[in-house]
């Protein structure tokens, strides 16, 4: 199980946002490249970015920061999330160096555009998942669908999609702890790997999903540590140990 430190990006800073609510925003860095560089010093083996502004945008807005980052860490397989919503932008991430794209409001209005995608760039694609009592929200959250996490991921399962990262919208920025169980539920369900997102709190998060009996591929990691409940270092170091027994 793989932990990744999340760097969500607004404004050109490192921010941690509650809810996925814009106005609710604690920047904890004004030099996010040095930020990444925190976190692989700490043994971290990929990078998740979130270019908020553009989630919202529905097109990049931070994307010199983002490329920097790639630039510095060429090492670091780093995936990017927010507002890729056409095969260009996705074209530009990847021929930066990003190794993988996430798709998430443009998966659930137009799942051909996975497809398209998949086709074009294979082994670079993710899909996003985000969901509110197991329904799909999109446009950085802002509206709730009637579509179900599980309906949506299976949707995926034959297209080549590398990873579906799922997160609990009332967890995430709570420190509440993961939603392990609505995790693996989807994990048990689909054919791809699932990276769990929203609400690790702590290394007990860590240890649940590395040793659920349904595999969980990974686990995003943001406020807690950037608040120092969790020591990246330490969550990495746990995972191997989990991991190889």
């Amino acid at each position: 199980m793989l932990p990744i430190p999340a760097i969500d990006l607004k404004d050109q800073q490192c921010v941690r946002l509650k809810q996925g609510r814009m106005e609710d925003s604690t920047v904890f860095s004004d030099d996010p490249v040095a930020m990444a560089g925190k976190w692989v010093d700490a043994g971290c083996e990929r990078l998740h970015l979130v270019d908020l502004d553009g989630a919202f945008a529905g097109e990049p807005v931070n994307g010199e920061v983002i490329a920097n980052i790639v630039k510095a860490y060429p090492q670091i397989p780093v995936q990017i999330g927010g507002g890729i919503r056409s095969i260009d932008t996705a074209k530009r991430y990847i021929d930066l160096g990003v190794k993988y794209v996430i798709i998430g409001t443009k998966a659930v209005e137009s799942p051909e555009f996975v497809t398209e995608l998949c086709a074009a760039y294979p082994q670079h694609v993710m899909v996003g998942i985000d969901a509110k009592n197991g329904m799909v929200a999109t446009d950085g959250w802002a509206n709730v669908s009637n579509v179900s996490a599980i309906d949506l991921a299976k949707q995926f399962e034959n297209l080549g999609v590398q990873a579906i990262i799922y997160t609990d919208i009332a967890r995430d920025g709570m420190m509440q702890g993961v939603n392990v169980e609505q995790t693996a539920n989807l994990a048990s369900k689909v054919r791809i790997p699932v990276i769990a997102s929203g609400g690790v709190a702590s290394l007990a998060d860590i240890k649940a999903l590395a040793t659920h009996p349904t595999p969980i591929y990974g686990a995003i990691i943001g406020r807690a540590i950037y608040d120092g409940a969790i020591d990246l270092a330490e969550a990495c170091a746990l995972a191997k140990t989990l991991g190889a027994q």
